[in-house]
């Protein structure tokens, strides 16, 4: 059925390889909000996250009417990404090993929100030693869409085994996605989502949580049969 062997590992950029709660909650004070705690933060909805917990939301909102202030908090999140944006511990090494590795298509699928998106992971990833170009993929996803259909493209354009391909997120959605796309999930709770979240409230198995990057990293490297990660 499938003509090669090659596998393929699918990553999830904001709150998995890189801090975005970092980068948000700087864009917030620079504009004089507060975004909370990573603990509340992390049990929001997605409105709440980009505007504040339910402590803060009254004054954000009255912060971010107009499509002036809000257009100028995506430029302050965008210089901040570009420029201060860090990898998680790990990761950066994680993600060159997989590329050194053959056999392996490895790439990114994003949501990513700042202005030209796709620069912008460009420059975070090269601060961090990575050159975009040297993944096999990587896609913008728009927030109306789900990321079940880019997932399903990545795999049937490489023509690889689905029992071979994994994906890597930090929310419940990521789960549905890498399932609905017959992939198996690596999830994150150091994200966007913690992992009574994603445990209690979606029912994401605990066997597919990571509770940090670290452990991430490991079950990642276990299941490519890959022993260790290049460091430097």
């Amino acid at each position: 059925m499938y003509k090669n062997s090659e596998r393929l590992i699918v990553f999830d950029v904001d709150g998995t390889l890189v801090d975005a709660y970092s980068a948000i909650v700087e864009a917030f004070t620079r504009h004089g909000m507060e975004l909370g705690d990573l603990e509340r933060f992390q049990k929001r909805h997605n409105l709440f996250k980009y505007l504040g917990g339910i402590k803060e939301f009254p004054f954000n909102l009255r912060k971010q009417l107009g499509k002036r202030n809000r257009k100028a908090l995506i430029s302050t999140l965008t210089e901040i990404y570009r420029d201060e944006a860090k990898l998680y511990p790990g990761m950066a090494e994680l993600i060159r090993t997989l590329v050194a590795t053959q056999g392996i298509r490895v790439g990114i699928v994003t949501r990513n929100i700042t202005n030209e998106p796709m620069l912008t992971i460009r420059k975070v990833l090269s601060r961090h030693d990575i050159d975009l170009d040297a993944l096999d993929f990587a896609v913008h996803v728009p927030l109306a869409e789900e990321k079940t259909l880019a997932l399903k493209s990545v795999r049937k354009r490489f023509a690889i085994n689905p029992a071979r391909s994994y994906a890597c997120g930090d929310e419940h959605k990521d789960f549905t996605a890498a399932v609905a796309a017959g992939m198996h999930p690596f999830i994150g709770s150091y994200g966007f989502e913690d992992h009574t979240r994603l445990t209690k409230k979606f029912e994401v198995p605990e066997e597919v949580i990571s509770r940090t990057s670290e452990d991430l990293i490991l079950r990642v490297l276990h299941a490519l049969d890959i022993g260790t990660i290049e460091r430097g």
